[in-house]
C-alpha cells in the first residue's frame, strides 16, 4: 500500500486568514484528491508539473512539486523529457523557465567533479595530458600546447605539492623562458636565492644559464604558460629534484 500524502501546510500558512482554503488545500486537494488511487502518485507528480508549468507558474510552489517529483522516483532524465515534451505544447519561455528550476533540483545527481576538473574551471587554457617529461618532476604535472608555431608557448600545470627539478636553459646567444601564471599559486627558486610566490598575473623571466625550479605550493594546484625564448644552440639540462627539506620550508 502506498504511503499516504497529509499535508498542513494551508492550516500552517493560511489557517487563521482563509481557513476555508487551507481546509480545501490540506484536506480535499492533498487529504483526498492526492490520494486518490487510479494513478500513482509519481503519475500525479507528473501531472502537476505540467498543469503548473502550462499556466506559467515557476514560483517556489512548482519548486515543491518538482522536489515532490523527485522524491516518488522522477529521475532527471525522465524529467528532462517531460520538461521538453510539454515545451512544444505550452511555449518555449515556460520550459526555459522550468528547466532552471528542475536543475536546481536534481543537480545533486551529477557526478561530483574532480579536483583535476574543478581547477580547470578556474582556468582559461586546457590542462591537457600527463607530462612527457614526468620523469623530471616530483609529483603529477600536465603539460597542453597552447602555440606550436613562431612562439612555443605550452600550458603547464601541477597538483599540489609538485614541482620539476632543478634544471637549466642552456644557449650560445638568446635563450631562455618566460613563466605567465595562469591559475593557482606556485613558486620559482633560482639558484641561491629565495623562493619568489607566483599567483595568477605573475611573470617571471629567466635568462639562459640560470640553475631554477618551478611548481605547486604544498596546498594548491598551480599552471603556468611557460613561452621559450628564441636562441642559438639552445638545450635544456635537468638536475636533481628538489629536496624534501627545502619545498617543505614553503607555505
Amino acid at each position: 500500500m502506498s504511503e499516504k500524502i497529509v499535508q498542513t501546510a494551508g492550516r500552517e500558512q493560511l489557517g487563521e486568514f482563509a481557513p476555508t482554503f487551507a481546509r480545501l488545500n490540506d484536506d480535499v486537494l492533498f487529504g483526498q484528491v492526492w490520494n486518490e488511487t487510479a494513478i500513482d502518485v509519481k503519475t500525479k507528480c507528473i501531472v502537476t508539473v505540467v498543469a503548473l508549468m502550462a499556466s506559467g507558474i515557476t514560483d517556489a510552489s512548482l519548486t515543491y512539486h518538482l522536489q515532490n517529483a523527485k522524491a516518488h522516483g522522477v529521475t532527471k532524465e525522465e524529467i528532462a523529457a517531460i520538461i521538453t515534451h510539454a515545451t512544444m505544447y505550452v511555449g518555449w519561455p515556460k520550459g526555459w523557465a522550468v528547466f532552471r528550476l528542475a536543475k536546481e533540483v536534481w543537480h545533486e545527481d551529477a557526478p561530483a567533479l574532480t579536483d583535476k576538473e574543478q581547477f580547470q574551471r578556474t582556468i582559461f587554457f586546457p590542462i591537457g595530458e600527463p607530462n612527457p617529461y614526468g620523469q623530471f618532476f616530483v609529483g603529477q604535472s600536465y603539460l597542453a600546447p597552447v602555440s606550436t608555431e613562431q612562439v612555443s608557448i605550452f600550458n603547464v600545470t601541477f597538483e599540489p605539492g609538485c614541482r620539476n627539478n632543478w634544471h637549466v636553459h642552456h644557449a650560445r646567444r638568446g635563450g631562455g623562458q618566460m613563466l605567465l601564471c595562469v591559475g593557482g599559486r606556485g613558486y620559482y627558486q633560482e639558484w641561491g636565492k629565495e623562493a619568489v610566490e607566483m599567483t595568477p598575473g605573475t611573470v617571471v623571466n629567466i635568462p639562459a644559464e640560470v640553475k631554477h625550479w618551478h611548481g605547486a605550493a604544498p596546498d594548491s594546484w598551480f599552471a603556468h604558460l611557460a613561452i621559450e625564448v628564441a636562441g642559438e644552440e639552445t638545450s635544456n639540462e635537468w638536475l636533481e629534484p628538489v629536496s624534501d627539506s627545502d619545498y617543505g620550508k614553503l607555505r
